[in-house]
């Protein structure tokens, strides 16, 4: 079933959704818990983002120290370029700046800088940011944020999700390491896809299929089933929940080197808890695709050598070890088979006994398994 307000947001351009700490740091702790220097030395660009209020810019400020940062960076968009403007209100930390200006805040973006301890306390914190007034209204595609971007070595942010493909593409055409969140269908994209193919991007280690709390401004439309589900993990008042919103990164974690346990082909067939399995004699295999159809990730037989087309589910728990994912244009079983341009099996063709399956991705078990 499609998220309500994930497609809403595509239509109606409404982006400002904001990132919760929790959400921050339950996912950054798995980068540091693999490699504990994973930001040491690093300059950390945060954009797309309201540095005053965003929880990315207060955790990394906060834990600047901890981290080993040389340098972070946070940017801002101008209020006038929001969708809810008139809801903006300039914080204290703004206001109480001798460089405050009103009619400046209203068009141009801001910069937030932190490298060294300003306050004299001793450390190197949220209390030490530096800010500016940027030339231009702060859009991650302006010339000035480009090459703050080109100046960052990690890009940590939860982009508009209506330009994901956009930022996406702006990233990468950089070459930097990156953190960010984005909807899980995103995996399927022709300018994602060959990415996670060839194993230079992935999903994070947290966060996929699992609903994420994100606040909102005020007056922003939220579906009252969302905002009831945001009040019962904790959340009461200008929140709604997401649930298939993830993180995409290309920073290693430990979840992604964890081979998936499974069963034989036997096995699943005998005890499979999914019953249109169990008591078969043989998986279903595909009329266009020389590949068999498994239908739940946790069916994918431990034993099996040939292609398997897997739920795209398959990618939260896909070990680069354990498994390639491998391209379906290479397994057509006659040329009258539509190429797919980034590998996926589309529905129409997909069918198994004349119904039509989800969209699948095809992969094959390494040989060293």
């Amino acid at each position: 079933m499609p998220n309500t307000a994930l497609s809403a947001a595509r239509t109606a351009r409404n982006d400002e959704f904001y990132t919760q700490w929790e959400t921050i740091e339950r996912e950054v702790r798995a980068y540091l818990d693999y490699d504990a220097d994973v930001f040491r030395g690093k300059t950390v660009l945060l954009p797309c983002d309201d540095p005053e209020w965003s929880n990315f810019t207060k955790y990394f400020a906060q834990n600047f120290e901890a981290f080993g940062l040389r340098k972070l960076i946070s940017t801002s968009y101008a209020t006038e370029s929001k969708r809810y403007p008139l809801h903006y209100m300039p914080s204290l930390f703004e206001q109480d700046a001798p460089q405050f200006d009103a009619n400046k805040t209203r068009c141009r973006g801001k910069i937030f800088v932190l490298t060294k301890d300003v306050s004299g306390d001793g450390r190197t914190d949220l209390n030490d940011l530096q800010w500016q007034y940027l030339e231009g209204d702060g859009d991650f595609r302006s010339a000035e944020v480009t090459a703050l971007r080109d100046e960052a070595d990690i890009i940590v942010t939860n982009p508009p999700f209506s330009l994901f493909r956009e930022f996406f593409a702006w990233i990468m055409e950089a070459g930097k390491k990156f953190l960010m969140i984005g909807n899980s269908n995103a995996t399927t994209y022709k300018e994602l896809f060959p990415h996670i193919k060839e194993n230079r991007v992935w999903l994070g280690a947290t966060g996929y299929q699992q609903d994420m709390v994100f606040g909102v401004p005020e007056g922003a439309g939220v579906a009252e089933a969302d905002r009831r589900k945001a009040a019962r993990l904790g959340y009461v008042g200008n929140y709604t929940r997401l649930g298939n919103s993830c993180w995409f990164t290309n920073l290693d974690h430990g979840r992604r080197h964890k081979p998936l346990p499974l069963m034989t082909m036997a096995d699943n067939l005998r005890y499979s808890r999914h019953r249109e399995l169990r008591g078969k004699a043989c998986y279903d295999r595909y009329d266009n695709y020389d590949a068999i159809e498994v239908p739940y990730v946790d069916a994918i037989p431990a034993d099996y050598d040939g292609v398997m087309g897997v739920p795209i589910t398959f990618l939260d728990k896909y070990c680069p070890e354990q498994f390639e994912i491998v391209n379906a244009n290479d397994f057509r079983r006659h040329e009258a088979v539509p190429v797919k341009p980034h590998g996926l099996i589309k529905d129409k063709d997909g069918a198994i006994n004349g119904k039509p399956t989800y969209a699948r991705i095809l992969i094959r078990r390494k040989a060293s398994e």
